[in-house]
C-alpha cells in the first residue's frame, strides 16, 4: 500500500476520529450559547502526475483537511472554518462563528434542516454501503509509467500526431463527517481515479487538439491506458481538415459527453437558489410539460458504485429515489432546506446537489442516431458560457462534424449554435443508449430537432 492510499481499517479509524472531533465542536458551540449548530469535517489525500512528450512534468502528492463550523443564535447565522486541529485554533473557530452570528440580522429561512427529515442508520448504527471505497495502491513511479504508456499509445497511433498536451494519472480518497445539534452524525468515504490524454495533430495553422479521459471510483472501472491514448488519437484526427457549413437551421446531435450539459442547465434552472432569486427561466414550472412525453429523468441516490450515491445530503436530510421529470412533465424542484423555506416548500434532500440522475433513452446506439438525423451537425465540444439563466437563451461556440446521409462527412469548428433552452428541451427528438459513464448525470447522446448554426461559412 502506498503512502497515498488508506486501508479500509485506517479509513474507518479516521472517520471515527472525525466523528469524535465533530461532537467536541458541537459541545463548544452549545457552551457558547448557540441554539443550533452544525459541523463538517473532511480529509482528502491523493496523487497526481503529468507527463508530456515522454517526459515527467509534475508529480504532486496532496493531503488536505477542512473543518467548518456553523452556529445559529435564533435565526442569526455565523460560519467559520479552519484546517488546524490544535485546541486553541478549534476554540477560536467556534468563537469566530459565534461572533459573526451575533452581528448578523435575523433571517427567517435560517436554521438547520428540520429534525424529522434527518436520515437514520440501521439498528446497528451502520449506513448503507454504496461500494464507493476502492483505494488504488499506486505509487509515483507506477503512476508515471501508466501516464507514459497512455501518451505513447496515442502518439504512435498515427504519423499525423506530432505533438502532445500530455497525459495524466490521478487517484484520490476522501473522508467526511457531518454532524448537527439534532443529534445527527453521518460519515462517508469515497475514492476517485482517472487517466487522461490530450494530443495535437497536423501542422502550422491546421493543427487540431482533442483528448479523452477515463474516470471511476475503482481502478477496475477505468479503461486501459492504451485504450485512452488511442481514443484520444481517434478524436484528434477526426478534427483535422475542418470545412465551413452554411448558416442555417439544422438538427443538432450532442454527443453523450456534452449532452449532459443540457441536463445541467435544467438543474440550474430548477435549483432553489435560482428560483427564490427569481433568476430562472423555469419559474413556476412544476407540473408543466417541458420535454416530449417519452422522456423521464429519475434521481437514484442509492446506486451501488454510483458516482454520487448517498444516504443523506449535505444537511443530513435523508435522500430518496424520485422522478425529476416524468413523461416530460417537471415533477419538483431541487431544494435544500434554506431555499425550500424561501419558497414555502420542503427540502427535497438535495442540499449539495443531486445524486445520480438517469435520463431515459428512446433510441439505440450512436450510429442509429446518426442515421435518424440524416443531415445535420454532431457537437463533440462546447466552448463559452453563453447561457442566460433568466431567459433561457442559449448561444455557445462548438466543434464537431457534419453529417450527410447518416454518415460523418467532415469536421467543423469555429461555429456557434443557438436557441432557447425551453424550446430546445421541447424539440428533443431522441436520446441514445450510448451513456457516458464518467458523470453522475447518466445520459446518452441527445438529438435536438432544430437549432440555429452560424459562423462556419
Amino acid at each position: 500500500m502506498s503512502d497515498t492510499a488508506l486501508s479500509t481499517d485506517d479509513s474507518r479509524q479516521r472517520l471515527d476520529a472525525l466523528a469524535e472531533l465533530s461532537q467536541r465542536l458541537l459541545a463548544r458551540c452549545r457552551a457558547h450559547g448557540a441554539t443550533q449548530a452544525e459541523v463538517s469535517c473532511s480529509e482528502e489525500r491523493g496523487l497526481n502526475v503529468n507527463v508530456r512528450m515522454g517526459a515527467v512534468e509534475t508529480v504532486e502528492a496532496t493531503r488536505d483537511r477542512g473543518i467548518g463550523v456553523t452556529v445559529y443564535f435564533g435565526q442569526r447565522k455565523g460560519s467559520a472554518s479552519t484546517a488546524d486541529l490544535r485546541e486553541d485554533s478549534l476554540e477560536a473557530t467556534v468563537q469566530q462563528a459565534c461572533t459573526i452570528a451575533r452581528l448578523t440580522e435575523d433571517d427567517s429561512a435560517a436554521g438547520l434542516a428540520d429534525a424529522d427529515r434527518m436520515a437514520r442508520p440501521d439498528a446497528q448504527g451502520r449506513w448503507p454501503d454504496f461500494d464507493s471505497w476502492h483505494p488504488w495502491a499506486l505509487d509515483a513511479d507506477r503512476a508515471v509509467d501508466i501516464a507514459l504508456a497512455c501518451e505513447q499509445a496515442g502518439r504512435e497511433s498515427d504519423l499525423r500526431i506530432g505533438n502532445s498536451d500530455g497525459a495524466s494519472v490521478g487517484t484520490g480518497e476522501s473522508l467526511s463527517v457531518y454532524a448537527n445539534s439534532h443529534g445527527f452524525i453521518g460519515a462517508e468515504r469515497g475514492t476517485q481515479h482517472s487517466i487522461g490524454c490530450a494530443l495535437i495533430a497536423g501542422e502550422g495553422e491546421a493543427m487540431q487538439r482533442d483528448g479523452w479521459y477515463t474516470s471511476g471510483l475503482a481502478e477496475d472501472d477505468l479503461e486501459s491506458p492504451q485504450a485512452v491514448g488511442r481514443h484520444a488519437a481517434v478524436r484528434t484526427l477526426a478534427r483535422l481538415d475542418p470545412r465551413p457549413i452554411a448558416t442555417g437551421e439544422y438538427p443538432v446531435l450532442f454527443s453523450a459527453e456534452v449532452a449532459r450539459s443540457l441536463v445541467g442547465h435544467l438543474l440550474g434552472a430548477v435549483s432553489g437558489g435560482a428560483l427564490y432569486r427569481r433568476a430562472s427561466f423555469l419559474l413556476d414550472s412544476v407540473g408543466q410539460p417541458l420535454f416530449p412525453d417519452w422522456l423521464s429523468i429519475h434521481e437514484k441516490p442509492w446506486l451501488r458504485r454510483g458516482l454520487r450515491s448517498a444516504a443523506f445530503d449535505a444537511e443530513g436530510v435523508a435522500t430518496r429515489e424520485s422522478p425529476l421529470v416524468a413523461s416530460g412533465v417537471l415533477q419538483r424542484y431541487v431544494l435544500g432546506s434554506y431555499s425550500a423555506r424561501k419558497l414555502g416548500l420542503q427540502s427535497t434532500g438535495n442540499a449539495g446537489g443531486v445524486h445520480n440522475l438517469a435520463v431515459s433513452a428512446n433510441a439505440a446506439g450512436f450510429t442509429d442516431l446518426l442515421g435518424g438525423m440524416g443531415r445535420g451537425l454532431v457537437v463533440t465540444e462546447l466552448m463559452g458560457q453563453g447561457v442566460n439563466s433568466v431567459t433561457g437563451d442559449y448561444s455557445r461556440g462548438a466543434a464537431g462534424y457534419w453529417v450527410e446521409g447518416g454518415e460523418p462527412s467532415h469536421a467543423v469548428d469555429g461555429i456557434t449554435i443557438a436557441g432557447n433552452l425551453k424550446a430546445m428541451f421541447a424539440a428533443i427528438e431522441a436520446i441514445g443508449s450510448d451513456v457516458d459513464p464518467r458523470s453522475h448525470i447518466s445520459t446518452g447522446s441527445i438529438l435536438v430537432g432544430k437549432m440555429t448554426v452560424a459562423g462556419g461559412d
